[in-house]
């Protein structure tokens, strides 16, 4: 397997689910900054021009954070990155598209990408503004939903890779996490897993 991501993106979940999962793997990092994920040979992988972006054995690629989340822990089930129970899996499922589909992508892609969601210059402080509401928002629900665990279901899950990179992102634009969620990062700090990831995409 191939990750292609880049240091500190949402792919940071993925490659610490490929560590929690402990098979050899290739991580190749794409230069968001210089634009590579829009140029060959990226661009040929993964049209869409994102990370993160899975190759697997057999040549074909997995893409969108969730779907590679699931396929992951379908076919690993030994590393238990789903629940067994339905309805838990359900909740790790749940929480995985919240984190992803709304902090992400509606709460921080407004203040990282403002100029994505307005065509005035002039709105752009509005739009972040709006987003910061959006990921607080989102950080309530996901601190009530994780009140009296130690992780986002109870054990560690692809739920919580997501959880993660969201709750990582809050030290960029100076959010304070509800206390559920800064304990959560902390310990999701001091997994062994993402402490290797840490050190490998250059953030330890």
């Amino acid at each position: 397997m191939k990750l292609y991501y880049a240091p500190g993106a949402c792919s940071i979940g993925i490659h610490v689910l490929l560590e929690e999962i402990g098979k050899p793997y290739e991580a190749e990092r794409v230069n968001l900054q210089q634009g590579e994920q829009f140029k060959p040979p990226f661009s040929a992988v993964n049209p869409k021009s994102k990370v993160p972006t899975l190759a697997r054995d057999d040549g074909s690629v997995v893409t969108e954070f969730p779907a590679i989340a699931y396929w992951l822990a379908k076919t690993n089930p030994s590393a238990n990155l789903l629940p067994d129970d339905v309805d838990l899996q359900t909740r790790a499922l749940e929480l995985t598209d919240y984190a992803v589909a709304t902090v992400h992508m509606q709460g921080f892609g407004r203040q990282f990408r403002p100029s994505n969601f307005t065509p005035n210059a002039a709105d752009e402080d509005a739009v972040k503004a709006r987003g910061k509401e959006i990921a607080e928002k989102g950080f309530t629900l996901i601190d009530k939903a994780m009140n009296g665990k130690d992780y986002a279901v109870g054990k560690f899950s692809v739920a919580d890779a997501a959880v993660f990179y969201v709750e990582f992102w809050s030290k960029r634009v100076g959010m304070t996490l509800p206390s559920n969620c800064a304990a959560h990062l902390e310990r999701m700090l001091a997994r062994p897993a993402v402490q290797r990831v840490m050190q490998q995409e250059g953030l330890a």
